[in-house]
């Protein structure tokens, strides 16, 4: 666990500032050298959204390509 010694408190990985510091005062915290955090993507379920609002739009696209011609 990451450890600040100036405030004598104990900290979550996610809870600290981006750089691995404190939150509270701004020191910097041992015990995070080995912390990484992972990179932010998109839910599964996003991405199936896009994919079916892509599908459906050029479908009605498809339709209204017809309808003129």
């Amino acid at each position: 666990m990451p450890w600040c010694e100036p405030c004598e408190k104990s900290w979550t990985p996610t809870s600290l500032n981006a750089d691995g510091t404190c939150p509270h005062c701004g020191e910097a915290v041992d015990g995070t050298e080995h912390i990484s955090q992972p990179p932010h993507r998109a839910p599964w379920h996003f991405k199936l959204m896009v994919v079916t609002i892509t599908v459906y739009l050029a479908y009605r696209l498809f339709q209204l390509v017809l309808w003129i011609f």
